[in-house]
C-alpha cells in the first residue's frame, strides 16, 4: 500500500489515505481524463457516503417506529382483526365492482 496524496478537505483539514499504488494510478488517471481535480472527486464521493448513510439511518428509524406502532396496534385489545379470507373476499368484491364501472363506461 501506498499514501495517496494527501487531499484538501478545507483550508482548515487535510485527509491522508491509504490505498493501492495500481488503484490510486487508476484513480488519477480518471481524474484526469475528466479534467476534474482527485481531491474534488473524494469529496462528492465522500458527501454522497454520509447522505447515503443519514437516508438509511432516517429509513431504518422510520421503519421501527412503524414496526412498533403495529406491535402496540396488534397488542391492543379493541383492534379489529379480519382472516385472510374475509380480506380476500373483499378484495374480489371491490375488483368486481370496479371492473362493472369500466365496462359500464363509467
Amino acid at each position: 500500500m501506498s499514501i495517496f496524496s494527501e487531499i484538501a478537505m478545507s483550508k482548515e483539514a487535510v485527509f491522508t489515505l491509504k490505498i493501492e499504488p495500481e488503484l490510486r494510478e487508476a484513480f488519477m488517471a480518471e481524474a484526469a481524463a475528466v479534467h476534474r481535480p482527485a481531491s474534488q472527486i473524494v469529496r462528492e464521493f465522500m458527501r454522497d457516503y454520509v447522505d447515503q448513510q443519514q437516508k438509511a439511518r432516517e429509513y431504518d428509524d422510520w421503519f421501527r417506529a412503524e414496526v412498533e406502532a403495529g406491535l402496540k396496534e396488534a397488542d391492543d385489545p379493541n383492534t379489529v382483526w379480519h382472516s385472510h379470507e374475509e380480506v380476500k373476499a373483499n378484495m374480489e368484491r371491490q375488483r368486481q365492482s370496479f371492473l362493472a364501472r369500466i365496462r359500464a363506461g363509467e
